[in-house]
């Protein structure tokens, strides 16, 4: 009787996009989550790579296969499954219309970061929530990364005062940085740029630490270092269009060999017959529409400022913030364990390397943090998050959890960055979005 009673409680989940980001919802779904949900479906553009996905359900987590159903049937899968929650891990382009077509179709929604990549489609995304009443959660994962819960904490309780600005600084590195301009991410169209795509976890950790939302956003910054007539500016003179194949790819450091990666081969090269997706291009190519050096500067609702920077082709990884408020400062350094998108084991995205949290009291003596981190990616962030979307629901007083509100006013920032970035003036967020 009761098992029957857990198993009428379990959800049933779908998913679509199985790439890079995939199998970090499905992978905990079908192990740790196994008694609150269920994996019913698989869809995809890629006949190639739903198959792969199928075959790491069943060889690494012992998991039955589930039905695979191609992006053109993406109504017919909700139609068929009835799931109650769809996930959303396909290229950024395309969340708002998996999203809105399922929230239609009755069903909550779990998307990647971010949420969508411009102003039209997150209107379109909101809209569709006041019209049905679904649910969209935002996988904000570095909120419930302990050394980011912290201070939070420390905000909440009045450690520093009422903060007035806020240094942000984010490195990604010739690793991770560099993977970006490997990826569909190198078009601006998929992904917003960096602004959007990776920043939008930076702006919404300011939201979140300062209960705060953006006011206005002024934006410069380019493509300073890849691309092709960057690398020709610094006498370059060999170039190549993808490492596959390439004898110019052997002795370049930058270059991705999938030939090497059992995991990213079975993902991507042998799939790309089907869709001409190449996961290896040369990141001193043409064609990249993203920028790789970027300064932001933003002014919120509570009147604290945000200067901001990112920059993609660094020595390490990680970042630089310090907070300033009424009463002291708070300054945190984390260095990150570089990665490459689905290039090795999910616990090391993310992984702290070192870590440091002080805090500088306005008269007093300054001290250090302590800050336990927990086992998983993200200093044991990535546990605690697939924890809160995928188990019962708990009380949480730092309010972790992210809808759409949060998903939207994330992006925005970066949405208006990329607007300041064309016009070169300072634009007002109001008026972008009507909620």
């Amino acid at each position: 009787m009761n098992t029957e009673n857990n198993h009428a409680r379990k959800k049933k989940y779908v998913l679509v996009g199985t790439g890079g980001r995939a199998e970090f919802f499905y992978g905990a779904l079908v192990t740790s989550f196994k008694e609150t949900g269920e994996l019913v479906a698989f869809c995809d553009i890629n006949q190639t790579r739903l198959n792969y996905a199928n075959r790491l359900l069943q060889s690494k987590y012992g998991y039955q296969s589930v039905r695979l159903y191609r992006s053109d049937r993406f109504e017919e899968m909700i139609l068929t499954e009835k799931p109650d929650v769809v996930i959303v891990t396909s290229v950024d382009r395309t969340h708002h219309h998996y999203i809105i077509r399922s929230l239609e179709l009755g069903c909550d929604v779990i998307t990647e970061k971010p949420m969508t990549t411009d102003a039209t489609k997150c209107q379109e995304i909101i809209n569709t929530v006041k019209k049905t009443g679904k649910n969209v959660r935002v996988a904000f994962n570095y909120r419930y990364a302990p050394h980011n819960t912290k201070i939070r904490e420390l905000i909440m309780n009045d450690v520093i005062g009422e903060v007035y600005s806020v240094h942000f600084e984010w490195a990604l590195d010739t690793q991770h940085g560099a993977d970006y301009f490997r990826r569909w991410h190198r078009d601006k169209r998929n992904s917003g740029g960096l602004l959007v795509h990776k920043s939008t976890h930076h702006f919404d950790l300011v939201n979140f630490w300062l209960d705060t939302t953006p006011e206005t956003v002024y934006a410069s910054g380019g493509l300073r270092f890849y691309g092709r007539e960057n690398a020709e500016a610094r006498g370059v003179t060999n170039f190549y269009q993808r490492a596959h194949g390439s004898e110019y790819a052997k002795t370049d450091p930058f270059a991705l060999d999938l030939e090497k990666n059992e995991h990213l081969k079975a993902m991507y090269l042998d799939a790309e017959k089907e869709d001409g997706y190449q996961r290896d291009q040369s990141v001193f190519g043409d064609g990249i529409s993203i920028e790789d050096t970027l300064g932001v500067m933003v002014t919120y609702k509570n009147k604290a400022i945000l200067t901001y920077s990112l920059n993609a082709y660094l020595p390490w990884e990680g970042f630089i913030v310090s907070l300033n408020g009424s009463k002291g400062r708070i300054e945190i350094r984390i260095r990150e364990q570089s990665y490459i998108n689905s290039g090795g084991d999910k616990s090391e995205e993310g992984a702290i390397r070192d870590k440091s949290v002080m805090v500088l009291p306005m008269f007093g003596k300054p001290y250090e943090v302590d800050v336990i981190e927990l086992e998983g990616g993200h200093g044991g962030g990535d546990p605690l998050l697939l924890r809160d979307l995928f188990d019962e629901p708990k009380h949480d007083e730092f309010k972790r959890a992210a809808d759409h509100i949060d998903g939207t006013m994330s992006i925005l920032t970066g949405i208006a960055g990329n607007l300041s970035l064309e016009n070169g003036q300072a634009i007002k967020v109001n008026g972008l979005i009507d909620f």
